[in-house]
């Protein structure tokens, strides 16, 4: 669709983009503040936890070096403010909805924290908003959490108040593709709002390819990342199959990748973290069950994702076997608990579904992650090694590998599982 900013001018004359509102200052919000900020737009930040906002003055959030930069320098500024007051989006020409969709114990969608942040911005919305959600979630969340309820409060939408969709692309450490390097997907509810919210999204990327509707937006997200999820199931299968045929399953990858067209390389792992891949095809599979619809291939490969923390388990519990030991007992060290490499972010992660699959199975296990100082398990809190000695572990998994940090150790190690495939012996003597 075609872009029709040009064809809308007068009402951004309307509504000048001087503030923009930022509802929740995660791993998604916060980097969207700093880009929106580095824009020119003053930016109300808007979070509920008074921590997270004392972390943000101080500096100690996970964040590219980037945004590490702008930080420093915006929270010195009057115009990058930060509270816990929900009611200053009032004073925002536009607010974007940046709050966590996460799952809860029974792979249902949370939509808690997304359902109290629009409610919240309904009971604060005035003319001549637009508002724009960017959380992740389900076809038909702008139009049931904003559109409707902004309808009964009397609001002619596309007229008075203008709403849109637009998922963020925001990957936590990548400094590859950042937030002004990747193309935004954005449909509004109507051609004035898709206009509205354009002029919003343009300050964080140049690249925006408008969509017909928000629900065309919101597809879009959960294609992307059900895509993801669908063939990182695959690479994690073809491991296993090539493990089989003692076939390094790298070099297979590598050697298909060689093709120029037709392909696209996905890598096999521990398995998935953060609140993407493993939360986002969930969204799409509980809205189907209402309709009694199916997607069989997706719910294999949600599945499939799954069972592989269980798998990695069994590996280490036969390498224990083939060299005379059972896992009971056995001293572990699982190299790396978040769930990406270059990040602190432990949110769904593999890696703790493993220790506490190991422990259950009577491991003494502990970890090793320059990044993170402890985490929560089943079995209460876990402190990481601060500075480990091969010599005290039977046998190690490497989960992830955190770069810039020296991996030595690894080579006194008597027993070495890699669920990367990628670790390089070369950089521990081995």
């Amino acid at each position: 669709m075609t872009s029709t900013v040009a064809e809308y001018e007068t009402i951004a004359e309307l509504n000048k983009l001087t503030s923009v509102a930022v509802i929740g200052m995660g791993y998604v919000g916060l980097p969207t503040a700093l880009g929106l900020h580095a824009g020119g737009v003053g930016v109300i930040g808007i979070d509920l936890s008074q921590n997270r906002l004392d972390a943000i003055r101080s500096g100690e959030v996970d964040l590219i070096e980037s945004d590490h930069r702008r930080l420093e320098k915006a929270v010195h500024q009057e115009d990058f403010q930060l509270t816990a007051d929900s009611a200053r989006m009032a004073e925002a020409d536009a607010v974007l909805v940046c709050v966590p969709t996460g799952l809860d114990e029974y792979l249902m969608p949370d939509l808690g924290p997304l359902e109290s942040a629009c409610a919240e911005l309904i009971a604060h919305a005035r003319a001549g908003q637009t508002l724009i959600l960017t959380s992740t979630s389900y076809v038909g969340t702008a139009q049931r959490l904003l559109v409707k309820p902004l309808a009964a409060k009397g609001f002619k939408v596309g007229r008075d108040i203008f709403v849109a969709s637009s998922p963020e692309r925001i990957d936590p450490g990548n400094v590859t593709h950042t937030q002004a390097e990747t193309p935004r997907v954005l449909g509004g509810t109507t051609p004035a709002c898709t206009a509205m919210a354009q002029r919003v999204i343009n300050v964080l990327t140049p690249a925006v390819h408008c969509v017909s509707s928000p629900e065309t937006a919101e597809m879009t997200k959960l294609y992307e990342n059900t895509f993801r999820a669908v063939n990182i199931a695959l690479a994690n299968e073809f491991a296993e199959i090539s493990d089989g045929f003692s076939i390094d399953p790298i070099e297979v990858i590598d050697a298909a990748a060689s093709k120029p067209y037709g392909f696209m390389a996905f890598h096999p792992g521990p398995g998935v973290g953060g609140h993407c891949i493993p939360c986002d095809p969930h969204y799409l599979l509980w809205q189907l069950r209402a309709t009694q619809s199916n997607a069989p291939l997706v719910t294999q490969a949600m599945h499939a994702i799954a069972e592989r923390p269980k798998q990695v388990v069994e590996r280490v519990q036969n390498t224990l076997s083939k060299d005379g030991k059972g896992l009971a007992g056995a001293r572990v060290v699982v190299v790396g608990v978040t769930y990406k490499p270059g990040v602190q972010d432990v949110r769904s992660s593999s890696a703790l579904d493993i220790i506490d699959l190991l422990a259950a199975k009577g491991a003494k296990v502990g970890y090793y992650d320059p990044l993170v100082p402890n985490v929560r398990v089943t079995g209460g809190s876990l402190d990481s090694v601060v500075e480990p000695d091969g010599g005290d572990w039977d046998i190690a998994l490497i989960h992830t590998v955190q770069p810039g940090h020296g991996y030595d150790w690894l080579g006194q190690v008597g027993t070495i599982v890699d669920a990367t495939y990628r670790f390089d012996p070369a950089l521990f003597g081995n």
